[in-house]
């Protein structure tokens, strides 16, 4: 048997750690509990489209206190929206535009983005400073002149208007700079020891080593070009090459704001976003705690 000065520091141990362990379960609910609550002020107004969508025509959708499950779910609101408008001449307009723009966006802004963060040349730092100073520059303000471009240039109910203003961005040069300077510098002065020119080493070595942020700039490119309204409806008139939001808008106007078609117009919208999202999630989350690194 042990000596008892020996047993009370054992169980005096024994007691804080289990103190401890207790202190450190109830941090760990009490912090499930808030992102489930987050959780659940983010996802509630998804969740209150899809319940509107589902809802029949005899149900009322106004009614209060509200329901949020429907007497009787059904699909039909989803099959007017498709028999009201010709949702899939939208729906490949805004993949057509969405593929295109988030391609040239990840192609000029990472070749924008590898001089300013590899190469040593006079006034980088300006340059640099100058295009994040863009930034903060609302979409607003630059609508009428962008739009007097487009016009003057014959873009007006073309899909390439539609594409350029996405076509490269600030955001995206940042982000691809942040990642370059990440790479040893080592791996390029290898490649030029070897022979190889610069836009080799662009292409061959440093884009492979920044998929994850090739792969956040697409996402966020991605959208902002699908949700992209106002400029849509700048610059597009013909209503055979209407995007998506613009669908919807005129879902919206083409019933007297049925809210059961919008709701299902809007959900059918946004799954594409959410599927893009989900399988690109692994290089979303590696990619955006790069863009804080050091630069």
């Amino acid at each position: 048997m042990p000596p008892p000065n020996i047993r009370s520091s054992y169980e005096h141990i024994v007691f804080h750690r289990s103190r401890e362990n207790m202190v450190s379960a109830s941090r760990m609910f009490l912090r499930y509990v808030i992102l489930i609550l987050v959780a659940c002020v983010f996802i509630g107004p998804f969740l209150w489209l899809l319940s509107t969508a589902m809802k029949s025509g005899s149900e009322n959708i106004f009614q209060y206190p509200p329901e949020f499950i429907p007497h009787s779910p059904t699909l039909e609101n989803f099959v007017r929206v498709f028999d009201a408008l010709p949702f899939l001449t939208y729906f490949a307009n805004s993949v057509f535009v969405a593929a295109i723009a988030v391609s040239c966006n990840l192609v000029f802004c990472s070749l924008a983005a590898y001089p300013l963060a590899r190469m040593s040349f006079r006034g980088k730092n300006v340059i640099f400073l100058t295009l994040i100073s863009t930034m903060i520059l609302p979409f607003q303000l630059m609508m009428i002149p962008l739009y007097s471009i487009a016009v003057n240039l014959g873009l007006n109910n073309t899909f390439l208007g539609l594409i350029i203003p996405h076509a490269c961005t600030a955001f995206g040069v940042f982000l691809m700079r942040q990642s370059f300077l990440t790479i040893p510098h080592q791996l390029e002065e290898s490649a030029l020891m070897e022979g190889v020119n610069r836009l080799q080493i662009w292409w061959h070595v440093m884009l492979p080593l920044v998929k994850p942020a090739l792969a956040t700039l697409a996402v966020f490119t991605f959208i902002g070009v699908w949700g992209d309204f106002l400029w849509p409806l700048i610059i597009i008139d013909d209503q055979t090459k209407f995007t998506l939001p613009l669908g919807v808008n005129r879902l919206a106007g083409a019933f007297a704001k049925d809210w059961r078609l919008v709701a299902a117009g809007a959900i059918l919208s946004i799954i594409p976003t959410i599927v893009v999202f989900l399988f690109s999630q692994r290089f979303f989350i590696s990619g955006a705690l790069k863009g804080a690194v050091k630069g």
